[in-house]
């Protein structure tokens, strides 16, 4: 086993050992606590994730092919995860420690950020939303693209960066969340839709009674399929974007595009995600120090270099089945290199 390959293996397993951990503390919610789960929720992705981790198996150790190997069991891990995740934002979020909204908004006052400013623009050039929209939307289909992007051009280790920065920059939003919980400019300042007859924000209200639920206690169902977003303060959107961005940087043909798309979307986050400007700043800085430090702790932030590759012969239907069924499930090719490829991260 060559150093890569053995990188490759404490990555993953560090990577599963961490969704376990995760799928722990939510079971144990359960168990212990007042929380329920709603196990229907999690079937159709139990069901793809167990799909995707034997095709995965089966190219790691029989047909030994490590791009859709990779592509295949990192799709698992990503899904996985976030049936896990969005549960525990769930738990976190009933603490129900006083509200910071007002602390937020001040925030946004002494940095020169007007909130409703932004929403007189977006209302007056409704075409101008439908954009910032779909970026915002573009979550899942993009966690899809980074995965099998990596993949296929031989980025192995970063794409395992990728996701354990996508996992630490999640728990570590999470736990600031539920330290210094916030409802989010709509549900603090009231907004109704008239206020913004001309578009149609993603998010508005939509978790809010949710988010209250948690607090105060008549809502202790956890749900895989189906969560809401109720995470404030930081915008782990504005995050991910972030993530997106550093992910695909290597990859030549994706590099512009993931960074027009991720910066629009990272710019709808206060209209479309119903966040302040102050979360979109903590949120950034979380995911450039995650990623960073994940990269020191994989031992990959030395190596900058693309990695190595032979030409890729005729592509398999498997990567087609991997989008697809990611992609169906808001989680949200490929073909082998040689044992010695390298994978990099920066």
């Amino acid at each position: 086993m060559n150093i890569e390959q053995a990188q490759l293996q404490r990555a993953d397993r560090l990577i599963w050992a961490t969704i376990a951990a995760t799928a722990t503390i939510v079971f144990a919610a359960s168990v212990i606590g007042s929380f329920h789960i709603g196990w229907a929720s999690f079937l159709k992705a139990g069901i793809a994730c167990s799909l995707l981790i034997a095709a995965g198996w089966f190219y790691r150790t029989v047909r030994k092919d490590p791009r859709p190997a990779a592509a295949l069991t990192s799709t698992a891990q990503i899904i996985t995860f976030a049936m896990a995740g969005a549960p525990l934002s769930y738990i976190a979020a009933s603490a129900a420690l006083p509200l910071w909204d007002a602390t937020y908004m001040a925030w946004d006052r002494d940095i020169g950020f007007d909130w409703l400013a932004l929403l007189a623009v977006m209302n007056a050039h409704p075409a101008l939303h439908v954009i910032f929209a779909f970026a915002y939307s573009s979550f899942a289909l993009q966690t899809t693209v980074v995965a099998i992007a990596l993949a296929v051009t031989g980025h192995l280790l970063r794409l395992r960066v990728f996701i354990m920065s996508f996992m630490i920059t999640t728990f570590v939003t999470i736990a600031i969340s539920a330290a210094m919980p916030a409802q989010g400019v709509w549900g603090h300042l009231h907004l109704s839709t008239e206020d913004y007859p001309a578009i149609a924000p993603v998010t508005q209200s939509l978790h809010l009674p949710i988010f209250h639920g948690l607090r105060d206690g008549t809502l202790r169902l956890l749900v895989g399929n189906g969560a809401e977003g109720i995470i404030t303060f930081p915008s782990l959107h504005t995050a991910l974007g972030v993530l997106f961005m550093l992910a695909l940087w290597p990859v030549k043909y994706l590099r512009w595009v993931a960074a027009l798309l991720n910066i629009v979307m990272i710019a709808a986050t206060p209209i479309d995600g119903g966040h302040y400007f102050s979360d979109v700043i903590a949120g950034t800085a979380i995911a450039v120090l995650c990623w960073i430090a994940v990269g020191r702790a994989f031992g990959a932030n030395h190596d900058l270099r693309a990695p190595q590759t032979r030409p890729i012969s005729a592509p398999s239907i498997v990567p087609e089945m991997v989008a697809v069924t990611a992609a169906g499930h808001g989680s949200h090719a490929l073909d082998s290199p040689r044992p010695e490829t390298r994978a990099s991260v920066s």
